[in-house]
């Protein structure tokens, strides 16, 4: 059980800091959330890990649960017009939704580096494999 947890968090944390999973040496992305095909430092294969629509949901349950419920809490939130208060919050809110995504998105490669997880792997569990 030890040999599988350990390759797991570090490759999630290898991802968390955009770093290649597999090395850590690396870029993740060549751009805000492109993925780089492979890697320039060991050259595997990057592009192979399904990122789709997992990284924006847990983005979203986390920036939901953590920023948003403790938020509702305070009077102040109630209290202020919503004409000053909503552009402060929708605007906070966007830029942790914003710099959390491609961190997110880097541990979530990472999982599927320690899962060994591929597109060729996730395509069979997919309705469409039944048709």
């Amino acid at each position: 059980m030890a040999e599988i947890v350990f390759p797991l968090w570090r490759s999630i944390s290898r991802g968390l800091s955009h770093h290649c999973p597999s090395c850590g040496a690396g870029r993740l992305y060549g751009r805000y959330l492109k993925i780089e095909p492979e890697c320039a430092a060991c050259g595997h294969r990057l592009a192979a890990y399904p990122a789709d629509d997992g990284p924006a949901y847990l983005t979203i349950l986390l920036v939901g649960h953590l920023i948003i419920a403790p938020l509702l809490v305070f009077p102040v939130v109630w209290e202020t017009s919503p004409i000053i208060a909503l552009p402060i919050l929708l605007g906070g809110l966007t830029a942790v939704v914003l710099a959390g995504l491609p961190r997110i998105k880097g541990g979530w490669v990472g999982l599927m580096y320690a899962l060994q997880v591929t597109d060729a792997k996730a395509r069979l569990h997919t309705s469409d494999a039944a048709d």
